[in-house]
């Protein structure tokens, strides 16, 4: 099992080198966020082993577990799930990176607990670029003011920008969804908003990545190519 690791996560690593230098960026601006969410701690471990630096969880309460079970690894842990106002205070203990803010309320408590432990939490914002009612992520047309509200707040970061478009069997289809998010980061980029950082575009999982990378993503999300189909 950590050998078909490995081999996977070589493969990964390798097909997100390959679309970098193929439209011409830099593969040094990509970091790969392997998705570990309902992976047993001794193969995320196989995963670290093999050359992982980044993990993505979707629930406090699995990732708390494992963080503790794999304390002493040098990995950084990424919160990628909807998280709730009231596990905000777990989340600004466990992980480098929030991607998955999308309210004013969520920065507000995260920013309480963060200012409580005298942690600078960085996160990101999620947006609902395909507008479905099914996906987390605060409207497009509301995300500069929403941007705005939580940059005054002294104890977070923003970022970037995390999305989860509609899935299509065709990458290409993702594209445009994928062009909408680094317009929407260009964009607040120009409204020049005190202390924002703006650097990151999190877009792209296993079946999609090369297209989001192809459009700016600098973090991608890949679970299933590296983990293998969840039961």
């Amino acid at each position: 099992m950590p050998e078909r690791i490995q081999n996977r996560l070589k493969r990964v690593k390798d097909r997100i080198r390959e679309a970098a230098v193929a439209c011409g960026r830099d593969p040094e601006t990509v970091r790969l966020v392997a998705v570990s969410k309902t992976v047993p701690a001794d193969r995320a471990l196989a995963a670290i082993k093999a050359g992982a630096a980044d993990l993505g969880e979707n629930y406090v309460q699995e990732a708390r577990e494992k963080i503790e079970a794999l304390r002493g690894e040098r990995v950084s842990w990424h919160f990628i799930g909807h998280l709730q106002s009231n596990k905000a205070r777990y989340a600004v203990k466990l992980f480098d990176l929030i991607h998955s803010v999308d309210s004013l309320k969520l920065a507000k408590e995260l920013n309480k607990r963060a200012g409580a432990i005298d942690k600078a939490q960085k996160i990101l914002i999620q947006v609902n670029i395909s507008g479905e009612q099914t996906k987390s992520g605060i409207e497009t047309e509301r995300a500069v003011d929403l941007i705005r509200q939580i940059a005054s707040l002294e104890s977070l970061t923003i970022c970037g920008l995390m999305t989860m478009p509609p899935y299509f069997n065709a990458p290409d289809k993702v594209r445009p969804y994928f062009k909408a998010l680094k317009g929407l980061r260009d964009m607040i980029r120009k409204e020049a908003i005190p202390g924002l950082q703006m650097t990151e575009l999190s877009m792209g999982m296993s079946g999609d990545f090369e297209a989001a990378i192809k459009e700016g993503a600098t973090l991608v999300r890949i679970g299933t190519a590296i983990f293998g189909e969840r039961a």
